[in-house]
């Protein structure tokens, strides 16, 4: 760590207290970005974790949907995204129009939507998902056919667990979209020995080869109780910090050096900073959105308990 680093890392932690504020980062976040935060973690978790603290401010190290589910779940916190510009193109691919249009030809169909979505999109839902749980709630609706969107291949991966049609969104991760068969196939010949976990946003294909299929907290805790010297892990290469953080005697494998999020590779620390010193970038959900995307989201949790 040179100098600048280290006294603008000082600078913000003095900034956070000062405000009252937690630093969220995701574990896709720059590893700087990642060693500085109060949390790091999954989307929804970190705004669980946010939820139950005392602070007032939430600076969230993340994507916009990430700050809006902030918002949803502490409406009476003020919710700063350091980079306004560190979108999803995920949670992009589809509009509240657009699933309005969908609900009318598939009626009386129940709406699942992945948390990586817009307010707007969550609010025209009938429950929301995670990675780790969308087989779960998939099953606690009784329905026999249910829609799924965003993501195209989470939705597949849910089908191929349940009974239930899952009808879904053409939507998906552009970054897990990269992981290709053909690239998974060369890394595990090269490394025979290693497991290969993977992220459900991955392909179909992808998913047919790994040996677990998990969120990146999932893989956080697998990699920790894995006896394994090597792994390949097939999501976005922010994780690897965490993972060598936990695990530094451990080898992490990248099947594809593709596996990067512009993103989530946004936010520097000069932008956490600058966002803590002016009280700018400060991202709201309109009330009437945030009340019926708060009961999606309530929903989830309710199903995760039954």
């Amino acid at each position: 760590m040179n100098d600048r680093e280290d006294n603008l890392k000082r600078r913000i932690r003095e900034l956070l207290k000062e405000r009252n504020a937690i630093l969220l980062a995701h574990n896709y976040q720059r590893a700087e970005v990642q060693d500085i935060a109060d949390v790091t973690g999954d989307s929804l978790g970190l705004s669980q974790t946010a939820a139950e603290t005392d602070a007032e401010v939430i600076v969230f190290c993340g994507v916009h949907f990430m700050a809006e589910s902030a918002a949803i779940l502490s409406p009476q916190k003020k919710v700063i995204l350091p980079r306004m510009d560190a979108g999803c193109p995920m949670a992009d691919m589809i509009t509240a129009d657009q699933l309005r249009a969908e609900k009318a030809k598939y009626p009386g169909v129940p709406v699942v939507t992945y948390v990586n979505s817009s307010a707007e999109v969550k609010a025209e839902s009938d429950i929301c998902c995670t990675s780790a749980n969308a087989v779960s709630v998939a099953r606690s609706l009784d329905a026999p056919r249910i829609y799924m969107t965003p993501d195209r291949n989470l939705a597949q991966w849910v089908a191929r667990h349940t009974d239930q049609e899952v009808l879904y969104w053409d939507g998906y991760c552009p970054t897990h979209e990269w992981l290709t068969v053909e690239a998974v196939v060369k890394c595990k010949a090269a490394n025979p020995t290693a497991p290969l976990i993977a992220h459900p946003e991955c392909r179909p294909g992808v998913l047919d080869l790994a040996d677990e299929i998990l969120s990146t907290s999932g893989m956080v805790r697998y990699c920790k109780g894995s006896d394994a010297p090597a792994i390949i892990v097939g999501t976005e290469m922010g994780l690897y910090h965490k993972l060598q953080t936990d695990s530094p005697d451990k080898t992490f494998i990248s099947p594809s050096n593709r596996l990067i999020c512009p993103n989530m590779k946004l936010t520097s620390l000069d932008d956490v900073a600058e966002a803590l010193e002016t009280m700018s970038n400060v991202v709201t959900v309109e009330e009437s959105i945030r009340v019926k995307a708060y009961a999606t989201l309530e929903k989830m949790i309710r199903a995760g308990r039954d």
